[in-house]
């Protein structure tokens, strides 16, 4: 029988689908103790939904307002959270692929995200993905720019469940996605080893 050679890790997506997990030392404010989904990494850049900020204002109910999107009150709520720095204006729905719209991207077997008005109109009418949160704004990366921050230690990467990606208890996260590393975050250097 013929050894079989092992898969070929390719960049593309690698990141895609993780969590990346800002280091104790982080120096950006903006990312301080942030958890990151990462919805796409490809060799072009990086794009992420920070998930553990919440946004109290505007509410579910004031942001469909805004938008023009019925009935009022919603027939359900969902959560909003500062995605990131990036177009905090725009609004991104991170959901389960249970539902999933004409403009959806699939980021993998679990999870889509929709920037389309026509998820909140379901979701405010009661149906729609079974979860979800709406990030204001995102985290981006240039080519190459996640990967020279992961080396500067500067982030941890590690998976998403949808305890921690949906559920309300924000202040909890980010030590919560060290734990599922086995990691104690006050035990961690900020010096980059090399080998």
């Amino acid at each position: 029988m013929a050894a079989r050679k092992p898969p070929t890790p390719t960049p593309e997506g690698f990141l895609t689908g993780q969590l990346l997990i800002a280091m104790p030392a982080m120096a950006d404010p903006r990312f301080s103790q942030s958890v990151i989904y990462v919805c796409a990494h490809t060799p072009e850049g990086a794009m992420g939904l920070v998930i553990n900020r919440p946004v109290v204002k505007p509410t579910f109910e004031d942001l469909l307002k805004q938008l023009k999107v019925a009935p009022h009150p919603p027939a359900r709520q969902i959560r909003l959270c500062a995605g990131g720095p990036v177009e905090n204006s725009r609004g991104f729905v991170l959901h389960t692929i249970d539902w999933t719209g004409e403009g959806s991207l699939r980021v993998n077997e679990e999870l889509a995200l929709t920037a389309s008005l026509d998820v909140l109109q379901v979701i405010a009418e009661g149906g729609g993905p079974r979860e979800c949160v709406l990030a204001l704004g995102y985290a981006g990366w240039g080519p190459g720019q996640l990967d020279q921050e992961i080396q500067a230690n500067a982030w941890l990467s590690g998976p998403a469940d949808e305890p921690l990606l949906f559920d309300s208890d924000h202040n909890t996260k980010w030590r919560r996605a060290f734990a599922k590393l086995h990691v104690d975050p006050l035990l961690l250097s900020d010096a980059a080893g090399h080998a």
